[in-house]
């Protein structure tokens, strides 16, 4: 038994986060090597900055290390070097929150001689020696994005449980410039890339805006497509280039969100004293916990049995979730 398509269409908007975990976002820019590149990757890790602090991580947990392009928005907290990374890791771990979030987003050149690399002033920092600092990290919910030419061999080296991995780039040999991160960086305040509507963007629904963006870009200028991005999200440490909620890749990227993950960033909130709007949203809370919580015993539950039980809750969650919608007052993305 399949689910029918409308089950299918909201499947990633009913896989939640915990409401209440952490979220620590930490952005890179490395090398440049030009002043054309050095300000570009500014303006997207400023972007996905202002992102997630609109989103609701606290400044205090968002740390952005790299070169100062000299623009008048805050720039950099420090020099992206290997050690400074490797110390903000660190710390983040020494904090011991299970349920933590832990986005790492990497832009800039790549290579991949041996082993892949994101060029980083002095040392390079290897695929290898990211998944070393990352295994401090056994509990938390980790994300990690590079954006980065040559990117793909990141995928392999990083994959595991409890982790999400996307890169621009499906291997070493893709080294020409990505703008892939440009895009997925701006997915989290646009409209367009909030697939299910259902008012937030998940890392899937943000890696597929980016592609699809990526790909018209390349359209446009009739240019050979030369970056493929991959996501990994069920640690058998092969990307997919077309992940989907319901696939091989993409049910745990349709589960995270930059920020609390709750919605609030379109959807105001119901009137005060609208008690059948909260009671709309109490059942939309319980049914997303149940729907959490049938995920979890998937393994244990016979398919058709899954399959049902998952149909009938996704409809359940749309009809809430609709009724809901015409209580409330739509904001356009900021």
């Amino acid at each position: 038994m399949r689910c029918p398509a409308l089950a299918c269409w909201l499947f990633a908007a009913v896989i939640v986060t915990p409401a209440r975990a952490q979220t620590h976002v930490v952005l890179v820019t490395g090398l440049p090597g030009e002043s054309v590149y050095r300000e570009r990757f500014h303006t997207w890790a400023s972007t996905l900055r202002t992102a997630a602090m609109r989103l609701g991580v606290p400044d205090s947990h968002v740390i952005y290390l790299g070169e100062d392009a000299g623009a008048g928005d805050p720039g950099p907290q420090g020099p992206a070097t290997k050690e400074r990374l490797a110390e903000a890791l660190r710390r983040i771990a020494a904090r011991g929150e299970p349920n933590a979030i832990v986005f790492l987003v990497l832009f800039g050149h790549g290579s991949d001689r041996g082993e892949p690399r994101l060029s980083l002033p002095g040392p390079d920092l290897g695929a290898t020696e990211l998944n070393t600092l990352l295994g401090a990290m056994p509990t938390q919910r980790i994300v990690v994005v590079n954006t980065a030419s040559a990117s793909g061999g990141f995928v392999a080296a990083l994959s595991g449980p409890r982790r999400v991995i996307v890169t621009a780039t499906k291997s070493g040999f893709e080294q020409n410039h990505a703008i892939f991160g440009g895009h997925f960086a701006e997915a989290f305040g646009a409209a367009a890339a909030d697939l299910d509507k259902d008012e937030r963007v998940s890392v899937l629904e943000a890696f597929l805006h980016a592609k699809a963006a990526v790909a018209r870009v390349y359209q446009v200028d009739r240019r050979l497509l030369t970056e493929h991005a991959l996501l990994d999200d069920n640690g058998d440490r092969e990307g997919s280039t077309d992940p989907t909620a319901t696939g091989r890749d993409g049910s745990a990227a349709a589960a995270v969100f930059l920020g609390s993950g709750e919605v609030s960033g379109r959807m105001a909130p119901v009137i005060a004293g609208d008690s059948t709007g909260l009671a709309l949203q109490r059942r939309r809370a319980e049914l997303e916990q149940r729907i959490a919580a049938l995920r979890a015993r998937k393994d244990s539950v016979p398919q058709e049995t899954y399959e049902r039980e998952l149909e009938d809750l996704v409809v359940q969650l749309a009809e809430v979730s609709r009724a809901l919608r015409e209580r409330t007052t739509p904001r356009p993305f900021e």
